[in-house]
């Protein structure tokens, strides 16, 4: 995994409160060690984070489980509906009802996708033209193109976002069935997944005050 150089400035209730991309980077390792730990075939999952002082202070029966020297720490949110399956417009949809309160500085989405090597595009495009017009279905027929090629990797993508700050995208890849207990590889790139980066920035538009 790179690490992400930068700071990240946001200007809380008692002042300015800065927080290093390094920590945007250590919470990105954090959950894709939780979710590795529970194995493959989960739905997606999403984590606030939050600045591990204030959390300390306002929940001090969890000191025993915060990580010291964190500056952020992930909490897991509520599960997803059952319909909100990862990359299909449905998730889309919930991702853009969703908001956070002022205390959460910035989120993480993690959702198992397959990958397809580059000559597996015009199969995909080939199999989901004849229902292009209607999205849900064009998204189903893409799943089981994707589901049924020989050369599929079961994936995570593993997305952050800081409030007005820099983001972070990794790509988990499956080990092979043939060595199940080896670690998922781990791929980054700056432009990984750009739509959904947007789309979990997006959540922070609007502030919801009462969560």
């Amino acid at each position: 995994m790179s690490d992400f150089d930068g700071d990240y400035t946001h200007p809380g209730p008692s002042g300015a409160e800065t927080y290093s991309a390094q920590a945007l980077a250590r919470c990105v390792r954090e959950v894709a060690d939780h979710v590795d730990a529970g194995g493959w075939g989960q739905p997606p999952q999403m984590f606030a984070l939050v600045p591990t002082a204030a959390l300390a202070a306002a929940e001090p029966d969890l000191l025993d489980q915060l990580e010291d020297g964190a500056e952020l720490t992930p909490v897991e949110q509520e599960p997803f509906p059952e319909d909100v399956g990862g990359g299909s417009p449905a998730l889309d949809e919930f991702l853009a009802t969703t908001s956070w309160p002022a205390g959460v500085v910035g989120c993480v989405l993690v959702q198992e996708i397959v990958v397809l090597p580059p000559d597996a595009a015009s199969a995909l495009d080939s199999a989901v033209a004849p229902v292009l017009a209607d999205e849900h279905a064009a998204d189903e027929m893409a799943r089981a193109t994707a589901g049924a090629h020989p050369e599929r990797r079961d994936a995570r993508l593993i997305a952050a976002v800081l409030r007005d700050g820099p983001s972070a995208c990794v790509l988990a890849l499956k080990p092979d069935e043939d060595d199940p207990d080896a670690e998922p590889e781990l791929l980054t790139h700056e432009d990984l997944a750009p739509n959904l980066v947007n789309a979990l920035y997006a959540t922070f538009d609007v502030t919801d005050d009462d969560w």
